[in-house]
């Protein structure tokens, strides 16, 4: 399974990860997998699909209370070019979902979507390449409340938690939605217009994909490889851990190594409009007039170490105040961090996650 964007995001993340987390195996757990169509679905854009596929993978089943509202259901989000699935990995569901644990399954009722454009939903690649609807994260947000409630069938979220571009999500979620969830975690992220450094990266693979000759205005017959190369080195930077990523390649041979395993390796499984529209899809991402909305407690952690989200920006602490109930943890620089990868380290912030379960219990 390939985790497209979110492994180079994350690079530093998947060597060692289980290790570092003191995860033992996943669960021998049983998920169901499914699709929810929904008719002419209204991009921002102006753009419309006439069935905009959205995949999904659950894990539980959902428990109503007696006037019938769904009272455990979980929705977390993953980050830029992953999927649902990528939470199943012993540091992460292997930590939350077993018998006893946090979120475990046979007590809550766990939904991992594909965002639009990402894993089996609707995406570019599936035919329309270029001529895709230009989504963005509104319309990502708004087709996870498609899925959610008239797909699944789900009245009420006890927790959204979402990683990277699903912690962006998350404060989407908060403003539009807010009294559908108990519950907020955002991991790894600001909810800020993309701007400076972190505008600067995204553009750089956006220009790296589009100026390369293949591109072919998107409607190329192989992959521009030039281009893609280009992405994939600005993404393993822009994901990386320099401690980790030091100790753990401490030779210049060893980084050398190190970097064309990787490269190579998300290379072969990218496409390069689905990788363009998945980066390009954060461009009018901006929910900080609107914080004050969201009533829900949020338990909001980035680790000192991000490349994406750095602290001394120190705009996370300034948001943070505008929360109603909302708190911000930054997780300081350790041999368990793994820069932004930490957000898929849950047992790095999972005694955090238990506080947020306790004091947004009704």
């Amino acid at each position: 399974m390939r985790n497209l964007l979110t492994t180079a995001l994350a690079v530093a993340a998947l060597v060692g990860m289980a290790a570092a987390a003191a995860a033992q195996p996943a669960p021998a757990l049983t998920p169901h997998e499914g699709d929810f169509v929904v008719r002419d679905f209204h991009f921002r854009s102006g753009e419309t699909l006439p069935e905009l596929r959205l995949h999904y993978t659950t894990f539980g089943t959902p428990r109503r209370d007696a006037a019938g509202h769904v009272v455990n259901a979980v929705l977390i989000l993953h980050g830029t070019g992953g999927q649902g699935r990528n939470f199943i990995r012993p540091e992460f569901s292997g930590v939350l979902f077993g018998p006893g644990a946090l979120l475990d399954v046979s007590r809550y009722y766990v939904i991992l979507p594909d965002g639009i454009g990402h894993g089996k939903s609707s995406k570019p690649s599936d035919g329309l390449h270029a001529r895709f609807p230009h989504y963005d994260y509104d319309d990502m947000v708004e087709g996870q409340y498609e899925l959610v409630t008239k797909g699944l069938g789900v009245d009420h979220l006890r927790l959204v938690m979402g990683t990277s571009m699903g912690c962006m999500h998350s404060f989407v979620w908060g403003e539009t939605h807010p009294g559908f969830m108990d519950a907020l975690m955002p991991l790894a992220c600001l909810p800020s217009q993309i701007a400076g450094r972190n505008r600067m990266w995204r553009k750089m693979v956006i220009d790296g994909i589009t100026s390369d000759p293949a591109w072919m205005g998107g409607d190329y017959r192989t992959q521009p490889r030039m281009g893609l190369r280009i992405a994939a080195d600005m993404l393993v930077i822009a994901g990386s851990a320099p401690l980790y990523m030091q100790k753990n390649e401490p030779t210049r041979d060893a980084a050398d190594a190190y970097l064309k395993r990787v490269i190579d390796a998300d290379i072969a499984g990218l496409d390069a409009n689905d990788m363009l529209y998945a980066v390009a899809a954060s461009r009018n991402y901006d929910p900080s007039a609107n914080l004050e909305r969201i009533t829900a407690p949020v338990m909001w952690l980035n680790s000192a170490d991000d490349f994406i989200n750095p602290p001394e920006l120190g705009m996370a602490e300034r948001f943070a105040r505008r929360l109603p109930h909302g708190r911000f943890i930054l997780i300081p620089i350790s041999d368990q961090t793994r820069g932004h990868g930490t957000h898929t380290l849950a047992a790095v912030w999972q005694d955090r996650l238990a506080e947020l379960l306790k004091e947004s219990a009704r």
